[in-house]
């Protein structure tokens, strides 16, 4: 936890009353975001988010599955989470493996609606080899680097980033496979297909600081929140997951408000997320 004085926490929530935040940022004004491509050349696709002080990596395994019975035209995907210690004090022992648990928990809920897949902002049928036989499994890590607040959003936009990295690789799959038979497949290892990035939302995280709520946190305003609301939105403007942390309860019109501001918010930062892959991508093809 950030230890500040009294007079520091009146500074804080006082400049987010009048529209001023300590580091001269809006009330719904991003830190600068820098995105990095391909940092992990064993996966099958990675990146690397920088938010302000936040710095976080995303990488993508893709192996050969069994769908399960209930989705049987669909792939799998997990996402895990790992605070480094050296990231922050709080995340040695216990605390680390908490957070790491409460956001993998977050991810799962925001990208594919919870464990039932319902809005699901991860198009999973897409994941899908042969029905009811093969797909694809993803395996997404994330680190966290470094922390200065606002990590769900700066994991969110690594994962997009780094699904956008993904090539998947062609697969042949062989005729003659009857019944139960499990089908044989050949997979290439020239011949990648990109992973369709269109539909997967950005995380917009709501904090509420006194009565008022704030984009992109710093760990500093982070200390001072009475609760905070995590919107996935898609480029479309669907929602497809939420998740909510702190303790204080919230009017249901003030959550429709902040669905309402995270739409118009996530317009903009999908926006500068695009540009920022794509200039990731030119650089690491030169």
């Amino acid at each position: 936890m950030v230890g500040l004085s009294l007079g520091e926490k009146h500074f804080i929530q006082g400049g987010i009353a009048q529209d001023l935040r300590s580091d001269a940022r809006k009330r719904l004004t991003y830190r600068p975001i820098y995105v990095e491509t391909g940092v992990i050349p064993q996966a099958n696709g990675s990146a690397a988010v920088k938010m302000g002080a936040t710095e976080v990596i995303a990488s993508v395994k893709a192996e050969l599955g069994k769908p399960t019975s209930l989705h049987p035209d669909k792939g799998k995907v997990a996402i895990f989470v790992d605070c480094s210690p050296t990231a922050a004090p709080a995340f040695e022992g216990r605390g680390g493996e908490e957070l790491s648990a409460e956001l993998s928990t977050s991810l799962q809920q925001c990208l594919l609606g919870g464990k039932s897949g319902a809005g699901a902002g991860i198009d999973l049928s897409s994941l899908s080899v042969v029905e009811g036989k093969i797909c694809w499994d993803l395996y997404i890590d994330c680190l966290v680097v470094s922390t200065d607040g606002n990590l769900l959003d700066a994991l969110g936009a690594a994962i997009k980033a780094a699904l956008s990295n993904t090539g998947i690789p062609r697969v042949q799959v062989a005729a003659g496979a009857t019944g139960d038979e499990q089908p044989e497949v050949d997979i290439s290892d020239e011949e990648f297909l990109q992973f369709d990035t269109s539909g997967v939302p950005v995380i917009i995280t709501l904090t509420q600081v006194g009565k008022h709520y704030i984009v992109d946190a710093t760990a500093e305003e982070e200390s001072q929140m009475s609760s905070a609301i995590s919107v996935s939105v898609n480029r479309h403007g669907r929602i497809c997951g939420m998740t909510k942390r702190g303790g204080a309860g919230l009017d249901p019109s003030v959550i429709l408000d902040m669905i309402s501001v995270a739409k118009f918010v996530s317009e903009q930062l999908i926006i500068k997320l695009d540009s920022e892959i794509s200039a990731a991508e030119a650089r690491e093809e030169e």
